[in-house]
């Protein structure tokens, strides 16, 4: 009888699945939760750091882009780091992305709750982000296509919603809401590095290339199409917000862009982006899941985590270990903690998987090619001084960043013993078992 094949991963997603796969990633968390945020910090010229956020968010996802043209592998800069650097600093690009994703997961599903308390009041927040974690958790389950279709789905809703805002709101927009307009001042750099969580989500493709068809093109293709729209649509959807409300009405509310539409006394367009919210969140959520599902298969396979989360369902092919243990630290998550803190958090440990990518992107060198080489030091410099603004902008960030970072230190040291023990025992054993058969 022939042995049974082990279940692997299926390619069939296609360029335009992983375009809406990245937008679906990217268009969500940012626009609809954190402009409330940003706004705060850097008044009307969050539009600046919206434009400075995205150009160092296009350097590093162009260093990507190099490396999963060359490579394409589940994992993305866990494997990357581990064949380019070291297997350390590849498991460290990993362990932080895992973090970033997670909490990034926490933060859209409260997101979405509070898009949803705009029509329904009173409902429990966070019981209700957790209720979503667990529900595209299962949609996870059921397969990549299937997460994939409804994926495209949300995107063409979320995109038309957002259009629509942009067009409609533009009709009740006041120029006076822009003043004062003040580019030049530390909001405006502090507000960077919290617009650059909305950004985040746009290296998503490069986790799942395994199930991408033709990954080799496509992966790099999708990487740049994805956060060349996004950053249009966040500029735009970014100039219609402060018009309609000004920063500091943005400020204050927790769904910001209802909120804005509110002036236009068109209680309908509120409605309509409310739904928008919700469906912008949602989707960012699904690819979260999947995204972080990826990401521990990845691990767990080289035997960085439990191997448990490397296993793959026969029929579905869908690594079921690992979508389960993601919705449910998800759900456990958000009934904990705050927005806020969710973010800056989750930017911490983003920017630090992009240091690894850009240094990543160096070590492949591409030979004596100086520009390749320029842009790899020009991401990762960018990325540090992302690192820098924590400790002014969210000094709590940067130290949960840095407990997370060492647990991280600390897994992988007591792991890698634990290996070496169980091999030694192994090998202790099989010399027993050698050294009897001589005796025999």
């Amino acid at each position: 009888m022939a042995a049974q094949e082990t279940p692997v991963l299926k390619r069939s997603i296609g360029l335009w699945s992983a375009v809406a796969i990245n937008v679906g990633a990217i268009v969500g968390g940012g626009i609809f939760v954190v402009t409330g945020i940003v706004a705060g910090y850097a008044g009307s010229a969050f539009i600046i750091s919206m434009v400075v956020a995205g150009l160092i968010a296009f350097i590093t996802a162009m260093n990507l882009a190099r490396l999963t043209a060359w490579r394409p592998v589940e994992g993305g800069v866990y494997e990357y780091g581990r064949q380019l650097i070291t297997p350390y600093a590849g498991f460290l690009g990993g362990w932080m992305w895992l973090v970033a994703n997670t909490f990034t997961g926490a933060a859209v599903s409260l997101g979405f709750a509070y898009y949803l308390s705009a029509a329904i009041p009173d409902i429990p927040v966070n019981v209700v982000a957790a209720v979503m974690c667990l529900v595209f958790m299962g949609l996870n389950l059921v397969g990549a296509r299937e997460s994939v279709v409804v994926n495209n789905i949300l995107v063409v809703v979320k995109l038309s919603v957002l259009a629509f805002f942009i067009i409609f709101g533009s009709l009740f927009a006041d120029p006076v809401n822009f003043v004062p307009f003040v580019p030049l001042s530390s909001g405006v750099l502090y507000a960077v590095f919290f617009i650059f969580f909305a950004y985040g989500g746009f290296a998503r493709v490069t986790v799942i290339a395994e199930e991408i068809k033709d990954a080799h093109r496509n992966v790099p293709r999708a990487l740049l199409l994805s956060l060349g729209i996004s950053m249009l649509i966040y500029v735009f959807v970014g100039l219609v917000a402060v018009g309609l409300l000004g920063a500091e009405g943005l400020a204050g509310s927790a769904s910001p862009l209802s909120t804005a539409m509110d002036t236009t006394g068109a209680m309908w367009a509120v409605q309509v982006i409310a739904i928008g919210g919700l469906v912008a969140t949602a989707s960012v959520l699904l690819t979260n899941v999947f995204g972080v599902s990826r990401m521990a298969y990845s691990m767990a396979r080289r035997g960085d985590l439990p191997s448990a989360l490397a296993r793959l369902h026969g029929k579905r092919l869908t690594p079921y270990y690992a979508i389960i243990s993601t919705g449910v630290l998800m759900a456990a998550l958000v009934l904990f903690v705050d927005l806020t803190r969710v973010v800056a958090v989750s930017t911490f440990a983003l920017v630090f998987t992009y240091c690894i990518t850009n240094i990543s992107a160096y070590k492949l060198g591409n030979g004596n090619n100086r520009r390749h080489r320029f842009l790899s030091l020009l991401g990762l410099a960018t990325c540090l001084m992302l690192l820098g603004f924590v400790l002014f902008a969210s000094p709590d960030a940067w130290l949960a960043g840095i407990v997370f970072l060492f647990a991280g230190v600390v897994y992988y040291l007591v792991r890698k013993r634990m290996q070496k023990r169980v091999l030694a025992n192994e090998t202790n054993t099989l010399h027993q078992v050698g050294l009897s058969d001589v005796a025999c």
